[in-house]
């Protein structure tokens, strides 16, 4: 039950957080007007109704089904990773973007240390193999580590440039994809890590669990993408 919980709970908090993102965004763009009470009340809704989602896709334990294609890959992450490109490239132009602080972007990806401190928390129970983890071939805790000491040293310090940011956004998402295809490969071809046989237990794909590839994993890929898009618009207009 405590290992739920961690994952509930993380889940909670980056909720949370990206509401605080949105609000202020939509503050700065709107301000304290009727339209941006609606766009608040139809950020939080459609957070919810994504929760919701994940819950009832997890509960009917089609998930669970390791035959191809990947279900929790088509069900899940696909939908996130379409979501995220169809909206920021609708609003990529829009003025709420540079409202958000850019040094939020970067120390929002900080919570990835505890998700792959979770991550072997799970290894620990048996639910999940050490391959995808720290322990194996997931460098994302190490990446994760650079992201507070990067924001004090560009934002805090000026040591380091803005752009600099850029390289590490795309860097960021790279780490993601290699997560992605470990999960995958762990599945799919076990072969590669000298096995017969799936590595990854359909105990993890479950809920809480499943908020991983469902939600937290989704979010880190939205905040990389919109942080490049505002640091990118950024350099253009200072241009």
């Amino acid at each position: 039950m405590g290992l739920q919980l961690a994952y509930i709970g993380l889940s909670i908090i980056m909720f949370l957080i990206i509401l605080r993102i949105g609000f202020t965004a939509i503050n700065g763009a709107f301000g304290k007007t009727p339209k941006a009470h609606k766009k608040k009340l139809l950020l939080v809704i459609l957070l919810l109704l994504w929760q919701v989602y994940v819950i009832g896709i997890a509960a009917t334990g089609i998930l669970q089904n390791f035959d191809l294609p990947p279900r929790f890959f088509i069900f899940l992450i696909l939908p996130a990773f379409t979501f995220t490109g169809i909206f920021i490239y609708k609003n990529r132009n829009n003025s709420w973007i540079h409202h958000i602080p850019k040094s939020w972007l970067v120390y929002y990806q900080s919570f990835r240390i505890f998700i792959e401190s979770i991550f072997v928390w799970t290894v620990a129970m048996g639910i999940l193999t050490p391959i995808v983890t720290v322990k194996g071939y997931n460098y994302d805790m190490i990446f994760a580590f650079t992201a507070p000491v990067l924001a004090v040293l560009v934002f805090k310090m000026n040591v380091l440039p803005e752009k600099f940011l850029i390289f590490w956004n795309y860097l960021g998402l790279v780490v993601i994809a290699v997560i992605i295809f470990l999960f995958l490969s762990s599945v799919y071809a076990p072969h590669l890590y000298g096995s017969d046989v799936p590595l990854l237990s359909t105990d993890f794909i479950v809920y809480p669990y499943v908020l991983v590839p469902a939600f937290l994993m989704p979010s880190a890929v939205f905040i990389h993408v919109l942080s490049i898009v505002q640091l990118t618009k950024s350099r253009k207009n200072e241009g």
